[in-house]
């Protein structure tokens, strides 16, 4: 009661809540079980600052909003409190929330007789192919006493059936089991269907809410509110199960676990769950031959999904060993690049990234497909692998041609007719059966600089130039359409689909061109010298007349332009940092100066926005271009800012990278991380643009090699 009075008093003269700090950040939602497309549950922050953030008083969902039952309770001195979920007795206090690049942890009092740490560790493993495949996720919880006292304690924990299908009305169907000193629950669907989803939920597939088996661990299985509340005034579970299989949403099956852990002192018990899916056949493509289901590669290693779910279990140390190691380099690694608002920004995003992903295949040839998250579930979208690369270089640049290959196999098998760039290879994740009809959103332009871009950006980083040589001619197929439409790019969609097709993008135009220099690098290292020499030329000549076209010399101050003649427009120029990204140098280095002097002009409160198409009180552009949930936004991109603030003076780069810190600190969206937004007031667009892998941008700086800092010192020099 005391609780609450103080947290009301709070909110009402100070507006919000000071029971529980965040760091580094307090983010819009903070990732729990965020491992892939279908293991990806959050805890919402922004919204009600009466229980943001705050793990006992809010249900854990998946990134579309939806909620995946997942509860907690700890008994203490024969008193129970909740310590994650909504609903039961009496909340624990949250005291602080910690979030690295693999972790959550929150820090709990259990009224101020015991300390919880909670830790939900996401692991990523990007160079090692074994434990990457797998789609589980730890969650750890620790107790210790916190008065000096001993105490009785006995934890509790449980998910619900609704983690198997985003259909409440879905039969469900469970067990209850062993592998070695393994125990777990199995959850299931009735009815699997394979490659189907139900509101971006997975209908096929295992799910597993494991953990180790001892002394004091008993189980139940059956309706929420009899196995909680079994729990919340015995303290013990039944050790059985509910063999009245049912509708998710029929009195709600839940499959819990208890741990009964005695006296508890100062020295601190854990109890280590795991949670994850288990896919045998994940993805069906349409590679070189006909149709065919790609294995999750995980089957690769294990004989069965059993065997997988008790390695994963016992690795709990050697893969928290080696996220501590991965989320140590990408602090340090950040902090030295851009400082601590950067670090806020790319230890926010890496799970988020990682968690659109799902390796297949087999060893001889695995493959790393995407989904385009929350924006339309296309497998394996081009122009967001684009904005995303730069976490696959910064990590393990081998990612990154895994999400290339399928496009190849696909297109030089004859099975897209265009002679562009394909935009995704599936209409909508796990379905990568491709566009044999040409019915794919076109993005002719932008697809072909963005493929060229990133085998010259995959091939630069790995030393594997032989990939190009074996894709060759593909490349100069799509070399060739950028050499016709470039310069002055027809009537068209850019990455930027959302804001309405248009003729001679500036920043479309080059990209273009830069990817005709890329193909002239490609060209030269393959041994191609007389196809290098030409393709330098036409850029070369391209960008001279660019430089006219599509810059506003009278303007003040001057920038480059939305579209050719717009003078009175402008758009980030974000597609400038791959030229100097790849050392191409064809971009003129007064540009870059006269962009980074022009950003801090139309800078709103929490970053610049996209263009000037967004924000339609202007006038310029008539709403029916725009969705209208986008309409009267100045909408800011935050993948986009970053590529700019990469290739920015220090002060113009510490300006943007300000803003995007600010605005996850202090927007009242409860979504996970978006890549859009409004610029002026921080909202954005519903559930749309929320937990894409486009965010995988953030790490842009850390990709460049020393060049980005050059590059400001001299830029800071000459401002």
């Amino acid at each position: 009661m005391f609780q609450n009075i103080v947290r009301f008093l709070a909110i009402f003269f100070f507006g919000f809540v000071s029971s529980s700090t965040f760091s580094p950040a307090r983010p819009p939602s903070i990732p729990l079980a965020v491992r892939s497309p279908y293991l990806n549950t959050w805890l919402a922050v922004g919204g009600d600052e009466a229980t943001g953030g705050h793990l006992a008083e809010r249900w854990p969902r998946f990134y579309t909003g939806s909620i995946n039952g997942w509860v907690g309770m700890i008994r203490v001195d024969g008193e129970t409190y909740s310590w994650m979920g909504q609903p039961g007795p009496d909340p624990v206090t949250q005291v602080s929330v910690e979030y690295t690049s693999t972790k959550s942890v929150f820090t709990m009092n259990v009224n101020d007789m015991v300390e919880m740490r909670i830790s939900f560790l996401s692991p990523i493993a990007p160079d090692d192919m074994k434990r990457q495949s797998l789609v589980f996720s730890y969650l750890e919880v620790e107790v210790a006493a916190a008065d000096g006292s001993t105490h009785d304690v006995q934890l509790y924990a449980d998910i619900s059936a609704e983690w198997i299908s985003g259909d409440l009305s879905a039969l469900a169907n469970w067990d209850y089991g062993a592998v070695d000193d393994v125990v777990y629950h199995k959850i299931f669907r009735q009815t699997e269907l394979k490659y189907s989803e139900s509101g971006d939920k997975a209908d096929w597939g295992n799910w597993y809410w494991a953990t180790g088996a001892a002394d004091g661990v008993s189980y139940q299985s059956g309706e929420d509110n009899v196995v909680r509340g079994l729990f919340a005034t015995s303290g013990f579970l039944e050790s059985s199960a509910d063999d009245n299989f049912r509708a998710i949403n029929a009195q709600w099956p839940v499959f819990a676990f208890s741990h009964d852990l005695g006296a508890v002192g100062t020295h601190s018990q854990s109890v280590l769950y795991s949670i994850g899916l288990a896919q045998t056949d994940a993805i069906q493509f349409n590679g070189a031959g006909d149709v065919r289901p790609l294995k999750s590669l995980w089957t690769e290693y294990f004989g069965n999904e059993l065997e997988a779910l008790h390695f994963f279990h016992h690795d709990y140390s050697t893969a928290s060993s080696m996220a501590a190691s991965l989320d140590s380099k990408i602090e340090e690694d950040s902090i030295s690049a851009a400082g601590e608002n950067y670090m806020i920004i790319t230890t926010l995003s890496t799970r988020q990234s990682f968690a659109a992903t799902q390796l297949v295949g087999s060893l001889g040839q695995p493959y790393l497909f995407l989904k385009e998250i929350s924006s339309n579930g296309n497998t394996q979208t081009v122009d967001v692998i684009f904005p995303a690369h730069p976490i696959f270089l910064y990590t393990n640049p081998y990612l990154l041609k895994l999400l290339l290959i399928p496009h190849f196999e696909n297109q030089e098998a004859g099975k897209y007719p265009h002679d562009w760039a394909i935009h995704d290879l599936g209409t909508h994740y796990p379905n990568a059966t491709g566009h044999p009809e040409g019915d794919d959103e076109h993005m002719p332009l932008e697809e072909c600089g963005n493929m060229l871009i990133m085998m010259l950006a995959y091939a630069q980083k790995s030393g594997d130039w032989d990939f190009l040589a074996d894709h060759y001619e593909m490349l100069v197929q799509w070399a060739e359409f950028l050499v016709d439409e470039s310069l002055i790019p027809e009537h068209q969609l850019s990455t930027d689909d959302f804001a309405g097709k248009m003729a001679n993008q500036t920043n479309l135009a080059v990209k273009g061109m830069i990817g005709l220099e890329a193909m002239s690098v490609i060209a030269s290292a393959t041994g191609h010298l007389e196809d290098a020499d030409d393709y330098s030329a036409i850029a070369h000549d391209y960008i001279d007349q660019w430089l006219t076209l599509g810059i506003a010399h009278d303007e003040s101050p001057p920038h480059t332009t939305l579209g050719y003649g717009l003078n009175d427009t402008y758009g980030l120029l974000y597609n400038i940092y791959e030229d100097a990204a790849l050392g191409l140098d064809l971009v003129p280095d007064w540009v870059y100066d006269m962009q980074s002097s022009f950003y801090p002009f139309v800078e709103a409160r929490y970053g610049v926005a996209l263009d000037t198409r967004h924000d339609w009180t202007k006038g310029r552009y008539p709403t029916r271009i725009l969705k209208p949930r986008l309409t009267g936004m100045p909408l800011a991109r935050s993948d986009w800012e970053i590529f700019v603030a990469a290739v920015s003076s220090l002060e113009t780069r510490n300006m943007l990278i300000g803003d995007i810190a600010k605005w996850i600190n202090e927007t009242t969206t409860d979504h996970p991380l978006t890549d859009l937004y409004d610029s002026k007031l921080g909202g954005y667009p519903g559930i749309m643009f929320t937990a894409r892998p486009v965010m995988g941008a953030a790490f842009a700086l850390l990709t460049m090699e020393g060049k980005a800092p050059v590059l400001q010192r001299q830029r800071a020099s000459a401002a």
